[in-house]
This record gives structure tokens, C-alpha cells and sequence, in this order.
């Protein structure tokens, strides 16, 4: 599919970060009420939050949250975050091609590494990482408070 296709990666401007929120909602299985997040989006795009669209002409067919922060033991890293490719367009490649997107975006912002956290349970996403050069340094624990 994808050599059939035009796929495009792009930052998605702040004013357009709400055509996001269905892919969103698919990750969190539409726990979190559509008013949250976009109350939410509006909060991240003043942090040091971009998100990427991957599109198949002018279609959205999926997004990459980034997160850009200077941490003591990497320096500048950018942090990839809900990643998500519409199913119909899967095990075509393009999922290979964002992370060489984000490898050479994460460069040009001087950043010394990319980083991501997986589900434990997401067994195919751990595999495609390892199988695009990352490698698991720990555990990303939460309490919910």
C-alpha cells in the first residue's frame, strides 16, 4: 500500500491540534470525555509539545505526539508519545518511516536520543521497536492519585 500512496509526515499546527483528538480517544478507548481532551491539547501545546500528522494525501491517517525536554542523564531527548497508525494502513511500512522522521527531526533539534514508552501488554509495538534500533532501559511506573 504504501508504494501505491502518497504518505506525508508533518507537524500539525497548534491552530489544527484538535484533528487529533479521534485518534486519541481510539488509544484511551474513549475513556476520557472529547471536552477533556481537547482542554488537555490546549495545555500540551504550551509545553514544549508538537505533534506529527501522517497523511495519505490530505487524509490523516494517524499522529505522533513529541515532547522535547533536557533531561540530566541524556541531555536534550524528544519523546515519542501515543503513536498511532489507522489499522487499514498497517504492515505497510510507514510506521518505519516515522521513526526515521523522528530520528531525523529529533537530530536537526540537536536532541542526543529518542525515547518512548510501550504498554506492557503491546507485545507487536515492542518488536517493531527493538526491530528499528531501541533498546528498553527500565519501567515507566504510575500512581494514579
Amino acid at each position: 500500500m504504501a508504494s501505491e500512496i502518497e504518505i506525508s509526515i508533518k507537524v500539525i499546527p497548534p491552530s489544527e491540534i484538535f484533528s487529533i483528538v479521534p485518534y486519541l480517544q481510539i488509544l484511551g478507548n474513549n475513556a476520557v470525555p472529547e471536552a477533556v481532551i481537547k482542554e488537555r491539547l490546549k495545555e500540551m501545546v504550551q509545553q514544549n509539545y508538537e505533534c506529527l500528522g501522517i497523511f495519505d494525501e490530505e487524509k490523516l491517517i494517524g499522529i505522533c505526539g513529541l515532547w522535547f525536554q533536557t533531561r540530566h542523564y541524556a541531555g536534550r531527548s524528544l519523546e515519542m508519545d501515543h503513536v498511532i497508525i489507522d489499522h487499514t494502513y498497517r504492515r505497510h511500512g510507514i510506521g518505519k518511516m516515522l521513526v526515521d522522521f523522528v530520528s531525523d527531526y529529533a537530530a536537526k533539534k540537536s536532541c542526543n536520543w529518542v525515547e518512548l514508552n510501550s504498554y506492557v501488554h503491546n507485545f507487536p509495538s515492542h518488536k517493531f521497536f527493538y526491530n528499528q534500533g531501541f533498546v528498553a532501559k527500565g519501567y515507566h511506573f504510575v500512581k494514579e492519585l
